[in-house]
């Protein structure tokens, strides 16, 4: 009896190895490792590029309080040893290199605390107002573009024609400026300045997250318009493209239903290289959400990249550099695992 749990233990044990074995020999571990390994060389490359970048620009923080008179010349000395910046260049990038691989980014001149704080507490708004975005633009963009092709040529198809090309000739900063002139005019309807009202912490958890969506909702949207017309018409000239197909034509002569021809024949080939896109439009949201932050106020990524770039606090901006590029590697290799998941027959090699 011992001896038959001691053999399906070690069975048992024996299958778990095999079976680990071959997830981290499977074509997506591999892939994800692969893509993992660049990614490192590319963060390493953006932190080189960006330290010569700010080694390279006239002045630094210290400048700034040399012309403070109530700041002596030994604080500024100080100064110089505490933030390393009496050695030579080279030597400081190495110094903050090696921290960096023990979670350290350096301390911030402006704020005196860790960059790596600071990083944690804004990171989170800046994907919030990224993550509802794409779910916004998405969720809109996708129906009206297989509306636009079902309907060519349609009058409904003509007035989503025009929207697109409205909401493509705004840029985001003119769409943010447009929305932060309206909320002006509607306030206090529509809330402007950080992500939570004064009396958010004696809301009830329902309440607060009520307060953050509606404190989101013109960000968001400013975010979203410009996003929403370029992938509108991209569904619509996909899906026309694949409609076009032989064997579309085949399966309309088979007899099947209109809505399964478009809707499970068509759309899942057509969309496939919408996607891709993913990856590359979650990179723009980042860029674009910076723009956004800064209109509204909100606490987020980017506005703490242009305190610090104004500040010429060098830490700070090489860490929030850092990990927008983090994020951006992030999203393109999640875009290209769920182009997988979507269609199995993709090979991952093959993706660029």
């Amino acid at each position: 009896m011992a001896f038959t749990k001691v053999s399906s233990l070690k069975n048992g044990f024996n299958h778990g190895l095999l079976r680990l074995r071959s997830q981290l020999t499977s074509e997506t571990s591999c892939y994800v490792f692969k893509r993992l390994l660049q990614g490192l060389l590319t963060l390493f490359l953006a932190s080189v590029l960006s330290f010569a970048i700010m080694q390279l620009a006239p002045g630094n923080f210290l400048e700034t309080l040399q012309l403070n008179p109530k700041i002596s010349q030994e604080t500024i000395e100080e100064y110089k040893r505490q933030f390393g910046l009496d050695k030579p260049a080279i030597v400081q990038y190495w110094l903050w290199l090696f921290r960096v691989f023990t979670g350290n980014f350096g301390t911030s001149f402006v704020y005196l605390r860790p960059v790596s704080s600071l990083l944690l507490e804004r990171i989170p708004a800046t994907l919030l107002l990224a993550i509802a975005s794409i779910i916004v633009t998405w969720t809109v963009a996708i129906p009206l573009g297989i509306l636009g092709a079902v309907k060519q040529n349609s009058w409904v198809d003509k007035i989503l024609r025009v929207i697109s090309y409205l909401g493509q000739g705004f840029p985001s900063f003119i769409t943010a400026l447009l929305f932060l002139i309206l909320a002006q005019n509607l306030s206090p309807l529509l809330p402007v300045g950080d992500m939570t009202s004064l009396y958010h912490a004696e809301l009830t958890p329902f309440g607060k997250v009520v307060d953050i969506a509606w404190h989101m909702l013109l960000p968001t949207l400013a975010l979203s318009i410009t996003s929403f017309a370029g992938l509108q018409r991209l569904m619509r000239g996909q899906l026309l493209d694949v409609l076009r197909q032989d064997y579309i034509q085949t399966a309309r002569a088979k007899g099947l239903p209109e809505n399964r021809v478009i809707y499970v024949h068509a759309l899942r080939n057509a969309i496939n290289p919408l996607i891709t896109l993913l990856g590359f439009e979650f990179a723009s949201l980042l860029s674009g959400a910076f723009i956004a932050e800064f209109f509204f106020n909100w606490p987020g990524l980017g506005r703490l990249i242009l305190q610090a770039v104004t500040a010429r606090d060098p830490y700070l901006v090489m860490g929030s550099l850092m990990m927008g590029a983090a994020m951006l590697i992030i999203g393109n290799l999640l875009a290209d695992l769920l182009l997988k998941a979507v269609d199995p027959r993709i090979k991952l090699e093959d993706l660029k």
